[in-house]
């Protein structure tokens, strides 16, 4: 490898011995912000494109908040954003389904999927295994590109004449299987699906390019088990995201083609106003099975790369090694196998076997384990630290309070029997929110603030990430904790107007308060946001190569890293990631080789 040159866009490298000859190429604009194959440029446009479907999703949330909390009042403001669908101020009860239905996908899917796996990935997988750029640049600019497709087919649909989809999230059939069923279900619908179609591609082609590039640039002496749990993490999430859209790309296809091709995959029996329609034989549990495939790992896919975001942060910030790497590694690979073993327990109440049922219950249960053995690493690793608390770090311990809150209630869900009462309630709501809405936004969070001064080479304002902590903390208690309670009671989700329930008259004061709160707590994500672009401009100069004192590889480059990352050639790797307060020293790096007193990991 010594004497050979690798070119690779505009790098080239002499393996470890040589210095790099590196071709300057005359950037203009548009290749360095718009068709870029820097990996880092790439990252960005990934988290600018995320914070824009946050803000567009967010709102949505807000606007259809504002008829839950106050169900007898109008507001001018909806029919000013939603014209004939919110008339005299008032949201539609079909229109709300597509706002419901938009708020989940995109946050989902767009924000929570491609905005952080997109952005973290993109970012530290190079610069956290020693490598000048992915596997494939190319690949990793058309990742980008097809999600930035999907995303303008997605908010296309917010504009045609008949609405968006509304077929809830998980757009289950026969609803959005017939034209003739809703409004919701005509051509939003199809652009939903042709939005979603593109998403998947986008997510191979970067989960390809994220394990070969882990499995194969990894620099001298990096071996696996050197690798911060950030890898690790984002590792993992690719091979689930591999394995598993496919799934939901295969039953979106079926779905087109009852849609328009006069096929039965998941319609039988189905009359609409008293016409019996043609369709026989099909099934509309089989597109459960089909998206729920999908639907289980992808929330996992949503909150490993937290996971390993938050291992490192907290790491880093106590001064202490992580407590359990091996336990930390072996419970995400459990959590991985275990992910595509539980899709059913959504299923509960479509008239599953009770036995099949009761296997699905132990495989859920099963999945408490892992996760618990991250929970008590995580305490035991900030335990008795030397305690840096920086924004990144209140949002890192944030997100294992809120982890182990939304956690708790997954175990009720689990359990079939408590589910049959449950299930479609707002206890659902709850609990899916706190533990994989709230908990890998703060992880996100946590991302940013910490490796902000890699990615722009300032800080963002500490005080205003101060502010947007607590508010986002106390808030996210007060607007789901008492969903639960209204679960129990048996409220049901996706319901409009509930005021016209006596039983549920108990809880009119709480929807308002929930819904002003759902207000301040947008607001403050706003601040973020402008903390964000402003600093991007006018923040804190970085001064130093290492501003955290971290032994990982992204800290040695430059403060403003070039294409290629390295100046010189790649640093060898001598250590695993987290020598803190070792032998009477703070840190030390993975680059410094390893004393003769010393034993290596």
């Amino acid at each position: 490898m010594s004497d050979t040159l690798h070119i690779q866009h505009g790098v080239a490298s002499h393996g470890h011995s040589g210095e790099p000859h590196v071709h300057h190429h005359k950037e203009t604009f548009i290749s360095k912000y718009i068709f870029s194959m820097d990996h880092k440029m790439i990252a960005k446009q990934f988290l600018v494109t995320g914070i824009i479907w946050a803000i567009i999703g967010g709102l949505f949330s807000v606007l259809f908040r504002l008829q839950l909390g106050f169900p007898d009042q109008s507001f001018p403001i909806l029919e000013t954003f939603f014209g004939r669908w919110a008339e005299g101020g008032k949201i539609k009860p079909e229109f709300y389904y597509a706002l419901t239905t938009m708020h989940g996908t995109v946050l989902i899917f767009f924000v929570l999927t491609a905005g952080l796996s997109g952005t973290f990935a993109n970012l530290l997988i190079p610069l956290q295994v020693g490598a000048r750029d992915m596997a494939s640049p190319f690949m990793n600019m058309l990742s980008y590109w097809m999600f930035f497709a999907a995303s303008i087919v997605m908010l296309s649909s917010l504009f045609t004449q008949t609405g968006p989809a509304a077929g809830g999230w998980t757009v289950y059939p026969p609803l959005s299987a017939l034209g003739l069923a809703s409004q919701g279900s005509k051509s939003g619908m199809d652009l939903w699906i042709i939005a979603m179609t593109l998403f998947v591609a986008s997510q191979l082609l970067g989960g390809l390019n994220y394990i070969s590039t882990i499995l194969n640039m990894r620099t001298k002496g990096m071996s696996m088990t050197r690798l911060p749990l950030t890898i690790w993490a984002l590792l993992f999430t690719a091979i689930l995201g591999v394995l598993s859209f496919p799934v939901l790309l295969s039953g979106l296809v079926l779905l087109m083609f009852d849609r328009h091709l006069g096929t039965s995959f998941y319609l039988s029996d189905i009359f609409v106003a008293g016409q019996a329609l043609p369709n026989e034989g099909g099934s509309a549990i089989l597109y459960q099975h089909l998206f729920w495939f999908l639907g289980h790992p992808e929330v996992y896919i949503i909150i490993m790369p937290t996971m390993g975001l938050a291992s490192e942060i907290l790491a880093i910030n106590s001064r202490k090694p992580i407590f359990g790497y091996m336990a930390m590694i072996a419970s995400l690979m459990a959590i991985c196998v275990l992910a595509f073993l539980v899709w059913a327990h959504h299923m509960f109440v479509t008239g599953m076997n009770p036995f099949l049922g009761s296997v699905f219950v132990l495989l859920t249960l099963l999945i408490a384990i892992p996760s618990a053995i991250k929970v008590f690493n995580w305490i035991t690793t900030i335990w008795r630290g030397n305690i840096r608390f920086t924004p990144g770090m209140l949002f890192a311990i944030g997100f294992v309070s809120i982890f182990i809150s939304g956690g708790l209630t997954g175990i009720f869900l689990g359990n079939s029997t408590i589910d049959i009462h449950l299930h479609d309630t707002m206890f659902v709501i709850a609990h899916f929110h706190i533990v994989m809405g709230v908990s890998a936004f703060f992880g996100m969070f946590a991302g940013i603030y910490h490796w902000f001064p890699k990615m722009f080479g300032r800080y963002m304002n500490n005080t205003l990430g101060y502010i947007h902590f607590w508010v986002t903390i106390v808030c996210a208690y007060l607007i789901f904790w008492p969903m639960h309670y209204q679960g129990f009671a048996g409220m049901p989700r996706r319901y409009l107007d509930k005021s016209s329930w006596v039983s549920f008259g108990q809880f009119h004061s709480l929807d308002a308060m929930i819904t002003v709160v759902t207000i301040i707590v947008f607001a403050v994500q706003l601040m973020f946001v402008f903390n964000y672009f402003y600093s991007m401009y006018k923040g804190r100069r970085v001064r130093t190569q290492n501003p955290w004192d971290a032994t990982t590889l992204e800290w040695t480059t430059p403060i403003h890293p070039g294409h290629g990352n390295w100046d010189g050639e790649i640093p060898e790797v001598h250590r695993w990631a987290y020598d803190y307060g070792k032998d009477g020293r703070d840190f030390i790096p993975q680059t410094e080789p390893v004393g003769e007193n010393e034993s290596s990991h």
